[in-house]
């Protein structure tokens, strides 16, 4: 699966990854390199996430 990735300079130069299919899909990290693995451990985690990942959400009276 081939998955577009936006790698930016952040103002506090750190590089910032997002992914634009993704929505809230992003990381970043101190170098570009830094910031691809830990964009791709979000895009994992994104579309396979584990049960423990979600919120307990009550449905208003």
């Amino acid at each position: 699966m081939n998955i577009k990735v936006i790698v930016e300079i952040g103002e506090d130069g750190f590089y910032v990854a997002r992914v634009p299919a993704l929505k809230g899909c992003w990381s970043q990290g101190k170098t570009r390199e830094q910031a691809l693995v830990n964009i791709r451990e979000a895009i994992d985690l994104y579309l396979d996430p584990e049960p423990a990942d979600f919120l307990p959400y009550e449905m208003p009276k």
